[in-house]
Formats: C-alpha cells, structure tokens, sequence
C-alpha cells in the first residue's frame, strides 16, 4: 500500500523530490525519491522509531520493498533501542532540574539578579544567574552557550591527542547540535562535526567519536578495515558506545523530525 506526492525544491542543484507512504510488514516507510542521487539511505528516527527512506528515481517499488524487507530484522532492534532508551522530561531551566556535564548529573539552581548572564559549575549543582524576566527560551540559550564553551574548552586537546594516536588529521572540527547523530565528517573538506551533546557524556565519549570520525577520512564506509582501525586507535570504544546508548538522551518534543543519513 502507498500513497504519492510530489513537490520541487529550488536550490542550486534543484531536486525533484516524490514523497510516498509505504506499508513493509508492519511498519510504515516514508520514501523520498531524488534525482541526482546515488545510493539509498535509511533513516530511523526519534523517539519512536519512524522509519523515512531517500532512494533514487530510478528504483521501482518492488526492488525498495524486497530491500526493506530484508533490513526489518535491523529496523526492529533499532527501534526497541530506540523506544527503550531513557529521555529526559522537557528541560525548563528552573531550579531542580537534572543537568549533565561530563557524564556526571547537576542540580541547576537559577539566580535572578543583575543584568549579566553566567553558569558557574559548583560541587554538585550549576548556578545559573540571569536578569529577572528571563524566559525560557532565553534561559535555555545561557545554558546552550554555556555547554558550547565547555566542549570547545576541552576540543582543541582531545582532537590533537586523537590525531596523535591514529596519525589521521582534519582540516576542521566544528559544533553543532544533533538529534540522531554524535559526529559526522565531510571528507572532502576534511572537516569533521561534533554533537554539542558529548559535552554530557563522559569525557571517553568524546574520544571515541572523534576517533570515528578521523578514521573515515581515510575509510569512508562502515566497513571490516573501518572497524579494525578504531579497535586499534581506540580499545575501549565499546564502553564509551555502551555509555552513549545507555545514558538519558535529551528530550524530543513531538512533530520534531531531527535527519541523519545512513548508508544503508
């Protein structure tokens, strides 16, 4: 069963884009059909597990679905692991609230007084000061910025100590924030992108996904040598991969649709 649109985007590489809906065993598929592309891509995303498909034109309905099919038995685990991994409620940034930082959980305590904002890490809490008045929006902006310094503090020593260990350097590392993905690198550029959330997991986390990164540089794929080499560069990647699919993930409102691609 499927249903069909289709819409045009402008761009510089103008893409036509064919939106259906399609039924594999019990699970939905929204596909994206693209010109000008090359390979398949699959996407299961958050929090409960939706499942979108980008393929190009050219591939027919029976050739997605008997793919699709063969990849149910993955898309089921991701999703239970999806499903099952603890969320934290919506942050409002009021006092009380959990906040991490390093793998370690923070009472935040909120001060209105002055016209000056800061966030100051104590013993077990952080001290947010903001001007009365301050909304949510603008309260949650202080503790981005704040978490932003933190991981860039740390980067510029955690990237070279990496390059250092795998011989492997990028032109560039930038911070963004991701709702699927802890790192992504463009390989051309050689610049590489790291999720603003490492900064709440701990410090061997950040490590390790740097060190994911790096070795796509010179192996683009998820492929036996790609996982050899970050075996070799970083042995204890298994417990910092543990720790990023155990640890609380942020909280995703409903009708947020976060994309990362994925070979599939």
């Amino acid at each position: 069963m499927w249903r069909k649109s289709t819409s045009w985007r402008p761009g510089k590489k103008s893409t036509l884009i064919t939106k259906e809906e399609l039924q594999v065993g019990n699970v939905p598929v929204t596909v994206l059909r693209k010109q000008n592309l090359k390979n398949v891509y699959l996407r299961i995303l958050p929090p409960d597990g939706q499942v979108t498909v980008s393929v190009p034109t050219y591939v027919t309905t029976t050739e997605l679905s008997n793919f699709l099919l063969s990849k149910l038995p993955d898309i089921y685990l991701r999703q239970e692991r999806m499903r099952s991994q603890p969320r934290q409620t919506e942050r409002t940034y009021v006092s009380g609230e959990a906040h991490y930082l390093w793998g370690k959980p923070y009472r935040l305590q909120v001060v209105y007084e002055g016209t000056r904002v800061s966030v100051v890490k104590r013993a077990s809490k952080l001290v947010m000061t903001v001007p009365d008045g301050y909304t949510l929006e603008q309260r949650e902006r202080v503790m981005t910025e704040w978490y932003r310094a933190e991981l860039r503090r740390v980067l510029k020593s955690a990237t070279k100590r990496c390059e250092q260990v795998t011989g492997i350097e990028a032109d560039e590392f930038r911070i963004k924030n991701m709702k699927t993905r802890w790192g992504t690198c463009n390989i051309p550029q050689r610049r590489i992108w790291l999720n603003l959330q490492l900064v709440k997991k701990p410090p061997e986390c950040l490590d390790y996904v740097i060190t994911h990164e790096l070795v796509h540089l010179v192996e683009a794929n998820h492929t036996h040598r790609f996982h050899e080499l970050v075996e070799q560069y970083c042995p204890a990647w298994r417990e910092a991969d543990k720790a990023l699919k155990e640890m609380p993930l942020d909280h995703i409102s409903e009708g947020e649709m976060p994309i990362a691609e994925r070979n599939a």
